[in-house]
This record gives C-alpha cells, structure tokens and sequence, in this order.
C-alpha cells in the first residue's frame, strides 16, 4: 500500500467520508455493505480474511487504505496542530469513541492512534467525555445525590446515549461521575439522513431521466459526491427553513438536477431513523432502571441535534422538559476529552478538573462459549469499569479431556453465533480425569480504555494460558503498526522540508 499525508489527501478532490463505520469492521458485515452503496469512494475486500479496504484514484494511480490509515492521517494532522500550539512534542491522548463501538473497533482505534504518532493513548466515550464537560459548570451544586444528565448524543455517524449521576463529591472530596447505562447505535447518525435524501434525488433524476445501463448515475462516483455534498447543505437548512432545493449543475451527462424539498418530506424519508433514537432513550432508561421524570437534564450533543424534528420527540419523550443547550454541541466531546487529558496528565489547572472521578461502563456483555453454543457471560453489559470477573464453575466434556479451547465473545444474545467472536486461546496440559472433574478459573480483565483481557487456569494443576485481545481476524499485525506509524513519520517530515522550502522560495521572490 502507498502513503500519502492528509493534506496530498484533500488536495486531489478525494472525499472519504464515515471512515468510522469501518474502522475495527468487516468486509461483510451488513452495515458496511448497505454503506458502500451510497458512498463517493470505493471499498473493496482486502487479501486479508475480510478486510474492508479504500480504494482511490491518486495521480492517476489505484491506490489502497486501510480504515486506520486514514484515521490516523486525521489523529496526525491533530496531533501537529496541538504541537504548533504548544511549542511542544505531543506524544499523549485521549481519543474518544462511539458508546456502541466494541472491542474491535476501540482497538482500531488505538491502531490509528499509534500509526499517528502517539505512543500513550486512553479511550473514553463519547458521551461520557460531553459529560464531563457539561458537568465542570455543576459542580458547585450541592444538591443530595447529585444530578443524574440524560446525554444525547447524535453526531454525524453514530447515536450516543448515556445516563449520568454527576455529584459534586461534597463527601468523598471531589466530583464523581458515574455512568449509570449506556445505549446507541454505532451506524445511525447524519449520514444516515444524507443517505435517504441521495436515495431520493437519485430515484427521482430516474424518474425523470430514466437510466442508461452501465452509465447509471448510481455508479457515477463523481456526481454521488456532488449530490451529498447539496444533499447535506439541505439538511443543514431544513432545520431553519420549511423547504429548500437541492441543486446540481450537470451532474449526469450533462444534466442539470434541480428538486425542491420540504422539511416533512426530510421527516417523513428518515422517520425510521428517528424512531430508532426514541428507541435507544427508551432501552438506556430501562437499563438503568429509571423513570424518565427522575432525569434532572437532557443535554444534546453532535450536529444532528440540530435537526427540529429530533428535538421535538425528545421534548414530547420527557413531558415538555426544556433542553439543555448551554455547551457547544461540536465542541463538548472534545472539551470533555481535553479536561480527561488534563486529568491523567497532573494538570490542575484552576483546582476543579483534578478534583473529579470518572466511572465508565462496558457497553456489551462479555462472555465465553460453552457447551451447545451457549453465550456464558461473565461480565454484563453496564458493569462499571475498570473490573475483573472470575468464574470457577467450568470443566472438561468428556473423559481425559487434556485441552480446552476458550472462545471469547462479546454480544446480548443467549446464542455466540449470534455475537462478536474477539478471540480464542488453549489451556492445555490438563491431567486424565473423567468429565467433570477438572475445575479451572476464566478470568476477565477489563482496563480503563476498556481493552479486555482473559487468562484460565486448571486449579488442579496450577497451569494457566492468557490471551489479551489484540490480533483476531481483520486488525492490523503489530509490525504492520510499526511500519505504518515509521511512514507516517518519514511524511510528516517531508511535508515540513516541502514546507519549509516553499516559505524560502516565497522569500528570496520577495526579496526577504
């Protein structure tokens, strides 16, 4: 694969969107491929067992990403902005995710953080990084119990839905915020809407123009790209205005595309969207087993809050309760990541952001495979984190049974081949004995960036086998890692040689 820095990118009218929904993904997983049928760029099955790779035209060449790779273009192009803001090396962050984003996906993500350049990065979630920095400004409430802050959270390409207490700590001595439940949707968000409304003005450019095989307008990348792009602008101004138009000059041989939309057009083409947000509200209340009245605050989060029509079924959802709209809803993930950065890094700051707990939740259940395909989970979804589960009660099947093979899984079906498959390790060197009679502990091991680790051990012997789950099926090799992250490197220091040679040619033509 060649390597190209972000800005080479941008400068040569590539536009790769929702990379997050491939990130830590399969090939053929469902969302993904429902995904590529409306995206402006190409993705194509890699050599690797079902790894979804980006393909894009580059000076006249094919050439091939992997979802981490451009993540980490952006978490570099971040990394040298933080850099020439603090006169400093930036090694360290906090990278936030999706709620929904599972073990697969958390650990992509910390691949693309370490192709970046950054060798210590923490995982939080998204809407528990907004809570943080919606709960700075009510810390000086002295109120019993806190406040418990409903997060809603739907930005661009996923919904975030978490239910907080955040009590200032008047008896513990400093702010705790406590993650009560957790619920979303890791493939629902603006692009979704976008989506639909492209749907749309495609069905209707057939319609009228009916379609020219091969030469389809749906296999026209180009004028896809240009019909998002007027697609989104609409959507922004349908929250402001009851109708807009979406136009494109001669987007498909030569024709020029021009429809008009109403607001209840866009309500009634995504109303399957907005039902599943209600759902998500209704499934983190159930699971933290709460009452909607005992909500103090309903803070909004991400750009598609924005959209009328979501606020309106939140407002109606809670009895009329006004929305909290007093941080920014761009910036608040962010703010709420950097205070967390402060926080692990020593910085005080004022003396608020060092005096704060935070206690986070796995967002799926974890498990092992037992017999008949059984889910037997030892750590269910809503369990605070960090946490270590130990379960005794396993055993052999059938008689001088000398290995046990341990399949790791995440997922709320009762059923593994229903769930995510993370990884699988042996124990082996079990002594004979009939079935049964072997006892050995699992363990499960869960970390602040909620990376899971699983080790067993035969009590009657004493051996035991480990695996952290790192290397199954579709994520990058550690040397493939290394090899990226010392590419990204080598660019980052020939931009700034280009960089620098192009300011002293714009000085010795100016005469300075």
């Amino acid at each position: 694969m060649k390597h190209f820095c972000f800005t080479e990118l941008l400068t040569h009218d590539l536009l790769l969107v929702d990379v997050k929904r491939l990130i830590g993904q399969r090939f053929s997983d469902k969302p993904v491929q429902e995904s590529i049928k409306v995206w402006p760029f190409k993705v194509v099955a890699g050599d690797r067992e079902d790894w979804p790779i980006i393909e894009v035209q580059y000076k006249g060449e094919e050439t091939q990403f992997t979802p981490e790779q451009i993540s980490a273009m952006v978490l570099a192009k971040m990394r040298e902005t933080a850099e020439v803001f603090l006169g400093t090396t930036v090694r360290k962050a906090v990278i936030t995710v999706p709620v929904y984003f599972n073990d697969s996906q958390r650990r992509a993500t910390r691949d693309a953080g370490y192709i970046a350049g950054l060798n210590e990065i923490r995982i939080i979630n998204e809407p528990t990084a907004a809570a943080i920095a919606y709960g700075l400004g009510k810390m000086s409430i002295n109120n019993n119990g806190g406040r418990t802050v409903l997060i809603f959270d739907l930005g661009g390409g996923t919904l975030d839905v978490a239910l907080l207490n955040i009590d200032p700590g008047t008896d513990i001595g400093m702010a705790l915020f406590q993650v009560k439940a957790t619920a979303g949707d890791t493939h629902l968000g603006g692009a979704d809407f976008d989506n639909e409304m492209v749907n749309y003005c495609l069905r209707e450019f057939i319609k009228k123009h009916g379609k020219h095989g091969k030469d389809d307008i749906g296999s026209n990348q180009k004028a896809l790209r240009r019909l998002r792009t007027a697609c989104e602008k609409a959507k922004r101004m349908l929250s402001y205005m009851a109708e807009t138009k979406i136009q494109v000059d001669s987007i498909h041989q030569g024709i020029d595309f021009s429809e008009t939309i109403t607001r209840s057009q866009f309500e009634e083409l995504n109303k399957h969207h907005f039902s599943k947000c209600m759902e998500a509200v209704e499934k983190c209340l159930r699971d933290a087993k709460m009452d909607k009245n005992s909500v103090d605050d309903i803070v909004l989060i991400g750009g598609s809050t924005r959209i009328p029509k979501v606020r309106s079924m939140l407002r109606d959802f809670f009895d009329g309760k006004q929305l909290c709209q007093s941080i920014n809803p761009d910036e608040a993930v962010a703010h709420g990541a950097a205070i967390q950065a402060s926080i692990l890094n020593g910085e005080t700051g004022d003396g608020k952001v060092g005096e704060l707990l935070l206690l986070d939740v796995t967002t799926l259940s974890l498990g092992i495979r037992t017999k008949g395909d059984v889910m037997t989970v030892l750590i269910p979804r809503n369990t605070t984190i960090p946490t270590r589960q130990v379960m005794d009660c396993f055993s052999t099947f059938y008689d001088n049974q000398d290995t046990i093979d341990i399949k790791v899984y995440e997922g709320e079906s009762a059923s593994t081949k229903d769930n995510n498959l993370l990884g699988e390790f042996r124990l082996s060197g079990i002594p004979p004995a009939p079935r049964g009679v072997p006892r050995f502990d699992v363990t499960f091991d869960i970390d602040g960036n909620g990376i899971l680790s699983v080790s067993a051990e035969d009590k009657t012997s004493g051996r035991a086998s480990n695996i952290t789950i790192t290397n199954h099926r579709s994520r990058l090799r550690k040397e493939e890692i290394e090899r990226m992250a010392q590419e990204a490197e080598r660019q980052k220091a020939k931009g700034m040689m280009e960089s620098g040679s192009a300011k002293q040619a714009k000085r010795a033509k100016h005469g300075k």
